[in-house]
């Protein structure tokens, strides 16, 4: 009787053990449930929004001339100095010339000596003394002697390197006591007009047809009547301040590089920029109206970016959403989301799939900062 007591009393307290962990599960299930978190919110606007592409670029002043001797000879004189401003005309470099002056006084004393023969000849043809095919013979030799001379004379000329046109004198790879050839393949120096620059740059063929067609005008010229102004950004990384304007494309295709060449110029009043510089050509793109988020408010999963679209101000839900365009801060959207909605601002990265949150909307320019770059 006692045994029988024993089972059932141990069976009670089983029983009562496994009731209180039950209730302890349950009471630890509830404290694991997901709490609601506060997290900023803004509201998607619609801007007017300019996007930079950029292109590298050379630049070059708007005349850029090579200076070469025409002679040859030991240079003597540098009568200028680098980034010196000089005039067409001007006298730059001088060369030793006094072989070829002793050369000018041999060939002028023969052009004296035929001269002479020529007047004595004269007079004797006019009485028929002689034939006149002596006279004409004393004038080729006379004209002979006139054109070793000239000859000489030029070269003592082109000893004196003048500018061929106005600017600003480049490099001086040459010093006094230099042999200077007309073949030599680098040049005394350069002159160059540098009040305005041409930037060099090219497109490829996508590119090229994509910018052309979003412009007003039927023909190519009248295309690029209505270009966009262009912004230059320097070696530094410091944008130039001032605008330039596309003066020409060539729209043929380089073979070689598939790309079309374009030629903008910039005005340079304080000459800061030179031939030779480098730099990037930024090309501007609006959209109008356009649906803009913040770049901190999305996330890429497998290729496709995402916002958490705010669904009653309480549940953070993933939505994808299609991109125009990355300015700055900001994405471009083309659709995936509407204007008036709302999305998730900050730490994306902890949220999931359908999450509770308490939303607190916030300023959309304190989360996307920068946007007076970007917006007009």
């Amino acid at each position: 009787m006692k045994k029988i007591q024993f089972t059932y009393l141990l069976s009670g307290m089983v029983g009562i053990c496994l009731f209180f962990v039950s209730c302890g599960n349950d009471k630890g299930q509830a404290q694991q449930a997901p709490q609601a978190m506060p997290y900023p919110v803004v509201t998607i606007p619609t801007e007017t929004v300019t996007a930079y592409t950029t292109y590298p670029t050379s630049l070059e002043g708007i005349v850029n001339s090579e200076v070469r001797a025409k002679t040859s000879g030991y240079l003597t004189d540098v009568l200028v100095d680098e980034g010196q401003k000089v005039r067409k005309g001007q006298t730059l470099f001088k060369l030793e010339t006094q072989s070829l002056s002793q050369d000018a006084a041999a060939a002028k004393a023969n052009v004296n000596a035929a001269q002479v023969e020529v007047d004595k000849l004269k007079p004797l043809v006019e009485k028929n003394i002689i034939s006149g095919v002596q006279l004409e013979t004393a004038k080729a030799k006379l004209a002979q002697a006139k054109s070793g001379y000239n000859a000489i004379a030029a070269n003592i000329a082109y000893a004196t390197v003048k500018s061929p046109v106005d600017g600003y004198v480049g490099s001086i790879p040459f010093r006094e006591g230099a042999l200077i050839s007309p073949t030599s393949q680098v040049p005394l120096t350069t002159v160059a007009d540098i009040d305005k620059i041409y930037a060099f740059f090219s497109l490829n063929e996508k590119a090229y047809l994509d910018f052309i067609e979003t412009n007003e005008g039927k023909t190519l010229e009248d295309k690029i009547k209505n270009l966009p102004k262009v912004r230059l950004i320097l070696a530094n990384g410091s944008l130039y301040d001032q605008e330039g304007t596309i003066e020409t494309i060539n729209s043929q295709v380089d073979p070689s590089t598939g790309t079309v060449s374009f030629r903008a110029v910039f005005d340079n009043p304080n000459r800061m920029l030179s031939s030779g510089y480098s730099g990037k050509i930024q090309l501007p793109k609006q959209y109008d109206d356009a649906i803009v988020v913040p770049a901190a408010s999305t996330y890429e999963r497998q290729g496709v970016t995402y916002v958490y679209r705010v669904q009653g101000d309480t549940l953070a839900v993933s939505n994808s959403i299609n991109i125009l365009d990355r300015v700055d801060n900001i994405v471009v959207v083309k659709d995936g989301i509407k204007p008036g909605e709302k999305i998730v601002a900050k730490g994306v990265g902890k949220l999931r799939d359908k999450t509770p949150i308490v939303a607190q909307p916030v300023a959309f320019d304190s989360i996307a900062k920068g946007l007076d770059k970007v917006f007009k």
